[in-house]
């Protein structure tokens, strides 16, 4: 079968065009913006990618055209798709329908924290030797991938509570139907989709209505918002995490920074962590994959100790190079919530050295500004802030800059931000690039103007 794939470029859908090849269809596809880590996979793979969406990009032998959520009505691919009467899916329904039959899905969903937790449960599996087919937000960095099919049984899927395509407005993670679903926490986010935060919480108990009554459900015990959503209707096991030891899965950090800690079950201790992951986030997150694993008959304090070896995922505060005594990360962090809590890792680990950020509000709830009172409140522990205020966003970055505890100043464009940086930038540095976009290629382009100097 030949495919095309709108929106191709997207970690979701890029996933998807990997396990397709996988599968042995012929793959291309098409997407506005094409760039690393997924841009670099795809090539990887051999896929055809095409800029834009213009009709011509579709051939005319395509069996199927699998569309991307980022497509709506009035994109000149999708009507043509429609106007020839082409044969096409949503991302999420071909997963469904080709992937998880017969699988046990383990499904990891939560407004934070789903690439990193989706991609420790695949590692810790496949470290068990389940050999588990998955599909991760990002490319794994101990896989290399973003998705396989995997020889094993489980198969471990990022699910997302985004809406699964233009025909199909409900969430992508309905279709999955896992045996074990991770709720990790509940935030107001995806302001373009969601009216408020009690639309996101009935989408999450859609989720909970579809979770076997022998399957397990994995839920932040400190989320209220995720607590109000059991109390809608629950039929399935429930199992907390968090720092409560009368938590089912609890942790006690031995650091401060959250690279090392104990884990307990039922009050029993399983093992001790050390790891490269930084915040109390990535504990949860750790914690939450254990938690899974045993839901699927893995012994955790076999597996526990192979969490020293994990590598995370690409731009999870990837360390992308430093020069001159400057580090430079590339990160995803694009809420409010996931800023703090990852510079809050980060400031646990470096002490008094100053934390610079480039910030570029590119989500689509950034964009509208549904968190622009959050988002100097957010940034407290950096020093310095290099906003990327393009001349097109519609609310006024001057009043987060004039909130900031430290140094502020907006720009508006990717070349003004480099010089910026570059100014400011002196040994002993940590420079943090946030984003869910390209970013124009800032990180890397900062570190070569570092290194031109």
């Amino acid at each position: 079968m030949k495919l095309h794939i709108l929106g191709i470029a997207g970690t979701f859908m890029g996933g998807v065009a990997a396990l397709a090849r996988e599968l042995g269809h012929a793959v291309e596809g098409s997407d506005a913006n094409i760039y690393p880590p997924m841009s670099t996979q795809l090539e990887q793979l051999g896929i055809a990618l095409k800029q834009g969406y213009a009709p011509t990009n579709l051939a005319g032998d395509c069996d199927e055209v699998v569309i991307g959520n980022a497509l709506s009505r009035g994109n000149p691919a999708v009507e043509h798709v429609l106007d020839a009467g082409m044969r096409y899916t949503s991302g999420a329904q071909w997963l469904a329908e080709r992937v998880l039959p017969g699988r046990t899905t383990l499904a990891v969903a939560g407004t934070h924290g789903k690439t990193t937790t989706t991609s420790l449960l695949a590692f810790l599996l496949d470290r068990a030797g389940r050999a588990p087919g998955f599909l991760i937000g990002g490319v794994a960095e101990d896989f290399g991938v973003s998705a396989r099919l995997g020889a094993g049984r489980e198969f471990v899927v990022e699910a997302d509570e985004y809406d699964t395509a233009f025909f199909d407005k409900r969430s992508k993670f309905v279709h999955y139907r896992p045996r074990v679903a991770i709720l990790n926490n509940l935030e107001y986010d995806h302001a373009d989709i969601f009216p408020d935060v009690a639309a996101i919480q009935r989408q999450f108990h859609h989720l909970v209505r579809t979770v076997p009554g022998c399957g397990r459900l994995i839920v932040n015990g400190h989320d209220q918002r995720l607590a109000e959503v059991l109390a809608m209707g629950c039929w399935t096991p429930v199992e907390r995490f968090g720092f409560d030891a009368a938590f089912e899965w609890s942790a006690r950090k031995l650091r401060e920074d959250g690279s090392a800690f104990a884990v307990f079950h039922r009050g029993r201790e399983m093992g001790r962590v050390e790891w490269s992951l930084l915040g109390d986030h990535n504990v949860l997150n750790g914690l939450a994959a254990l938690a899974a694993c045993a839901a699927v008959g893995v012994d955790v304090a076999a597996v526990l100790p192979a969490l020293a070896a994990f590598r995370s995922v690409k731009r999870r505060l990837e360390v992308v190079g430093a020069h001159a005594g400057v580090t430079v990360y590339d990160d995803f962090a694009h809420h409010p919530t996931a800023i703090a809590t990852t510079l809050a890792g980060l400031r646990a680990k470096v002490g008094p050295a100053r934390i610079l950020v480039a910030m570029e509000p590119r989500s689509n709830s950034m964009r509208l500004g549904a968190h622009a009172d959050a988002l100097a409140p957010s940034l407290e522990l950096a020093d310095a802030v290099v906003f990327l205020a393009r001349p097109e966003l519609p609310w006024d970055a001057g009043k987060v800059i004039a909130a900031l505890r430290g140094e502020g100043v907006a720009v508006a464009d990717a070349e003004a931000l480099i010089a910026a940086l570059v100014a400011r930038a002196r040994a002993g540095d940590h420079v943090v690039f946030m984003s869910n976009g390209g970013f124009d290629g800032a990180p890397r382009r900062f570190l070569h103007a570092l290194r031109a100097q």
